[in-house]
């Protein structure tokens, strides 16, 4: 017991003067990302054993420093017989060397070793929890996912990569307007991947974004590029969020040049193609171009009907004092322009009526007004884009675009300001979808396009028009 005691406190100070030295050595942005992690868990008959707290660090670390941390102990007068790199959560520190530390060095050598010591670990293992707690929901699988003209190919499509069956390609880019069903095809993916034990994982780009700016704020990004990586096949969702951070952008690129190098998965949807999201640079454009890409369009009429169905049947098995006549659901799958999700709104509408008094009566005046609401056409800001450059004899990608031509500037001004008077959009929602610009670039368009239909009344009517072609009931 002497002899350990003796020995004890003489490696704590050579792995704390080693630590100092390597810190030299390598720099500080180096030794912060790998040494300075690893824990002194043992030091029994001269074998140095170091603890990292995951597997990452701890390969990268017996790959690439374990030389250089032999070399710095000899030189602080330690020679150990051998020096190993384990896993912190599966090794226990040595209480002997924990005792000896607190007994016989109270002084700049035990606060040394502060960072290592294992009290620590408990706040790093909380912290350095998994990066995505964000687990598919599992209400929204293939099996309720109703398939139709519109969405053929992007379900066979998710359908081979939940399969593992799209050799050779690595990426899946899905896009389609807002109610569409790309969150329940998202979701679908990953539970089928679940399903055949490959790990998915599922996230928004906002997720991503606040993930990667956390850890790059804490100079944790190693950690999350190790978890990114970790999964079989990765789904972001509302790809087009991303675009309003250039770090982030820049992450994401190195995250597709992984999983294509790994031969891994990776599934995106968004509310436009590749080409459409300015912000994305040509190189991000280019690696999701090259993968497949598809569309969910707006359903077809027997699509709607058969949604509204699938639901009533589920609905009349958990309620089955509840009859809902087909023909309801009919008038309601004649609304042209109601999306999957206006549907189920519909739907939910109705059965809260019909579920709380029973009644005819009361069937008819949800119905009633349900019709009333969905006939009213509504307009989405990209319809409003490809008229506009229809009129004007322009490729709605140019709205997207940097050009300041008057060609395009001012077809850009009318379809802003129409976007803004027809769907009473937000000016920031406007300047997303007009290729990412500020909302004062979207006040400017309004404010110029009024002005000019005050001054000229030509111009005026030509504005008038274009309302009433794409809004000819107001």
């Amino acid at each position: 017991m002497t002899q350990l005691l003796k020995k004890t406190p003489d490696w704590l100070v050579v792995w704390s003067a080693a630590r100092d030295r390597l810190r030299r050595e390598l720099g500080g942005a180096t030794f912060d990302a790998w040494i300075a992690k690893l824990i002194l868990l043992d030091f029994s008959k001269d074998e140095i054993k170091l603890g990292a707290a995951r597997p990452f660090v701890r390969n990268w670390v017996a790959n690439h420093y374990v030389g250089r941390i032999e070399k710095a102990l000899r030189a602080e007068g330690g020679n150990p017989a051998s020096l190993t790199i384990v896993l912190a959560e599966a090794e226990s520190p040595r209480i002997g060397g924990a005792l000896a530390a607190e007994e016989h060095v109270p002084g700049p050598a035990a606060v040394a070793v502060l960072p290592c010591a294992p009290s620590v670990l408990p706040r790093q293992t909380e912290r350095e929890r998994p990066l995505f707690s964000r687990r598919p929901d599992p209400n929204l699988s293939f099996s309720g996912f109703v398939e139709g003209t519109s969405n053929a190919l992007a379900l066979r499509a998710g359908r081979s990569f939940a399969e593992d069956e799209a050799d050779g390609i690595s990426v899946l880019y899905i896009h389609a307007s807002f109610g569409f069903g790309k969150t329940h095809l998202l979701n679908a993916i990953a539970l089928a991947c679940a399903a055949r034990g490959r790990r998915a994982l599922l996230l928004g780009a906002e997720d991503f974004m606040r993930q990667f700016l956390g850890a790059l704020g804490r100079r944790e990004t190693l950690g999350f590029k190790e978890e990114l990586r970790a999964a079989d096949i990765l789904l972001i969702d509302d790809l087009q969020h991303l675009c309003r951070s250039s770090a982030t952008l820049s992450e994401f690129l190195h995250t597709l040049n992984a999983y294509a190098d790994l031969r891994r998965k990776l599934v995106v949807a968004a509310d436009r193609p590749p080409s459409m999201l300015e912000n994305l640079g040509a190189d991000v454009r280019s690696r999701l171009s090259g993968g497949i890409v598809t569309s969910i369009e707006k359903p077809e009429r027997a699509m709607r009907f058969a949604i509204l169905k699938a639901r009533a049947e589920d609905y009349c098995k958990k309620h089955t004092s509840v009859t809902i006549p087909e023909d309801a659901l009919a008038r309601i799958a004649d609304l042209e322009d109601a999306t999957p999700r206006d549907l189920l709104g519909y739907f939910n509408n109705l059965t809260v009526h019909v579920g709380l008094t029973q009644s005819a009566v009361a069937l008819n005046a949800a119905l009633s007004t349900i019709l009333s609401r969905g006939s009213t056409r509504r307009i989405s800001i990209e319809d409003i884009q490809r008229k506009i450059a229809d009129f004007y004899k322009l490729d709605p990608r140019e709205f997207q675009s940097a050009q300041r031509s008057r060609r395009v500037a001012r077809p850009r001004q009318v379809a802003m300001f129409l976007a803004r008077t027809i769907t009473e959009r937000s000016l920031p929602e406007i300047g997303r979808r007009f290729g990412g610009r500020d909302h004062t670039t979207v006040l400017h368009a309004c404010r110029r396009i009024a002005a000019l239909c005050a001054e000229d009344p030509t111009f005026a009517q030509e504005i008038e028009f274009l309302r009433r072609v794409l809004a000819p009931e107001k």
